[in-house]
């Protein structure tokens, strides 16, 4: 395991922290916290079988937030045993299952599924043909593909392109109304062939037209946002933000290793739901910061770099610049600065770019210093069977600002000591705003060995 400068940067807080002060209360902190689970006792006039559903809850909680720990303390340069984190986890058992990790029935992992449900638009048309087009993905799971749902969706989308075309033209924003309306024909006219499609029970045309489709309603979403939704808090705008989208590809070079010798990671950076953190990481990139840096941790949870030799984080004018942590929550305007959502008592709250899906990408961080998040990063390497959606553990406490769209099997192969060739913004650079220029950025400087 790599050492590093700093014990702390990044650890995760399992378990709410006292607080001599305050809790803040903005957005919409529900009053009074969360209500204290109920402790069912044969004393309380349970039943035996109330007994036995409360006690298995219990059990399968503690599994869960176990095997969770090993998520937990990889989030981060340098960590605690596991032994530190269970000693952490045993002060709140314990547990209902629903208070570890909130688990979702059917939780979306797809990344590109969740960067097109994060889109600050309420047309509830192209939201309802995106359902149906997202949903052909569970048909596909069941073997030899259930057609008949294929065919209900495929149908249903097209109905609506079809006799609700006005609503939807009605939502694109002024500037993007030609783009719109075109990528809506070629929607109207890709959902045709799919009929053929699934007519014809192609089993391996399938969800390479959905893909087509949904690329298309991802435009047509896009095309319906006029301008940045909400006004980032003055105390962060004159930061480096993204106030929009940016898609990057991160080159990197594997070694020792007889399958690949490397290739490209294709990120979008959300500045939608993280404008500051995203545009913190994509002016590090213009920097040419991440440039020839080495994978700094790679254990099969994370794989994570950033840390530059001389610190923890990149310094400006000889002073680590730092960001806020920023969560955006599901329903809310503006994101969650500075605290928790844990602090900020909102626990069941769901971020609005959650730790779904395998590459989620977010800033590291020391442990109590929700703020303290500066250049260092990580990949969640998540696995179904590890690390439940819906979970918890980390959503809430780190700034998740993107996702890897394409190549993510690269993630599997990185390890410490490979290298970070280049990061480029291929698309959506005139996002970034406050952008650092001259020759203030002083930590482009020689790298860990």
């Amino acid at each position: 395991m790599m050492q590093s400068t700093s014990s702390t940067i990044g650890r995760v807080v399992v378990a709410p922290r006292a607080r001599e002060t305050p809790r803040k209360t903005t957005g919409k902190a529900r009053e009074g916290g969360v209500k204290p689970r109920r402790s069912v006792s044969r004393g309380a006039g349970a039943t035996d079988d109330e007994v036995e559903r409360a006690t298995a809850g219990e059990r399968v909680g503690k599994v869960l937030a176990r095997s969770l720990m090993g998520i937990a303390s990889a989030a981060c340069v340098a960590t605690p045993t596991l032994d530190a984190f269970a000693t952490t986890m045993q002060a709140t058992m314990p547990m209902e299952i629903g208070q570890v990790a909130g688990l979702e029935a059917n939780p979306i992992t797809n990344a590109k599924a969740l960067l097109r449900y994060a889109l600050p638009i309420d047309n509830k048309q192209i939201r309802s043909v995106q359902r149906k087009l997202e949903a052909i993905s569970d048909d596909l799971r069941v073997p030899g593909v259930k057609f008949s749902g294929v065919e209900s969706n495929v149908n249903g989308s097209l109905k609506i392109v079809k006799e609700q075309r006005d609503k939807i033209v009605a939502s694109l924003a002024p500037g993007k109304k030609a783009d719109g309306e075109k990528a809506l024909k070629e929607l109207e006219t890709v959902l045709a062939d799919f009929q053929v499609i699934v007519a014809q029970k192609d089993k391996q045309e399938v969800p390479l037209q959905q893909q087509k489709a949904l690329s298309l309603v991802g435009r047509i979403e896009e095309d319906m946002i006029n301008g940045f939704p909400f006004d980032v808090p003055k105390e962060y705008a004159d930061r480096p933000l993204l106030k929009g989208r940016a898609t990057i590809d991160m080159k990197v070079r594997i070694k020792d290793n007889a399958n690949t010798d490397g290739g490209v990671l294709k990120i979008v950076l959300d500045g939608y739901n993280a404008p500051v953190s995203a545009g913190n990481f994509a002016d590090l990139i213009n920097m040419g910061f991440y440039d020839k840096m080495p994978i700094q941790r790679s254990d099969g949870f994370v794989v994570q770099s950033g840390k530059p030799s001389n610190g923890d984080g990149f310094k400006l004018n000889g002073v680590e610049r730092t960001v806020p942590l920023e969560i955006m929550v599901q329903g809310d305007k503006v994101p969650e600065y500075e605290f928790t959502l844990e602090d900020l008592g909102r626990y069941r709250d769901q971020p609005v770019l959650p730790f779904n899906a395998f590459g989620t990408l977010a800033m590291a961080r020391r442990e109590s210093e929700p703020n303290s998040a500066s250049s260092q990063f990580f990949f969640l390497l998540r696995e179904s069977e590890l690390t439940p959606s819906g979970t918890n553990i980390l959503d809430g406490r780190y700034s998740i600002f993107g996702y890897v769209v394409e190549n993510q099997e690269l993630l599997r192969d990185l390890k410490v000591d490979d290298e970070i060739i280049s990061m480029k913004i291929v698309d959506g650079a005139e996002n970034l705003v406050n952008e650092t220029k001259g020759t203030d950025a002083q930590d482009a400087a020689p790298l860990e060995p």
